[in-house]
């Protein structure tokens, strides 16, 4: 049984840095993608960023250039560090794995979310 476990949520001042962590427990296919999604409020679930196992990632448009995903393999822990974060950047992240890219409906596993918050 796949577990996924999200840490690093909070409330933070727009413009800080918040660091999101994924750890997986049980085996699943690290060939495929594993990464980040997240819901806003009255707003639909959206990718944020995804690494997959030929070591390419994807970001969202809106994240590109503030977020960075990496993998600890050997720990099979996926990390989101959120740089200049802004008021949009508020919603629960969830973390999913063995999926492709952004096409939700393909991921088998998903976490239970982490709620960041960003406020002045």
């Amino acid at each position: 049984q796949v577990q996924l476990v999200e840490s690093g949520g909070g409330s933070v001042q727009p413009g800080q840095s918040l660091r999101l962590s994924c750890a997986a427990s049980g085996w699943f296919f690290s060939g495929y993608c594993m990464g980040w999604f997240r819901q806003a409020p009255t707003k639909e679930r959206e990718g944020v960023a995804v690494i997959c196992g030929d070591g390419t990632s994807t970001y969202a448009d809106s994240v590109k250039g503030r977020f960075t995903i990496s993998q600890d393999s050997a720990e099979n822990t996926v990390y989101l560090q959120m740089n200049d974060v802004r008021f949009e950047d508020t919603a629960t992240y969830y973390c999913a794995a063995e999926g492709w890219g952004f096409d939700q409906t393909t991921y088998g596993y998903w976490g239970q979310g982490t709620q960041v918050t960003v406020s002045s």
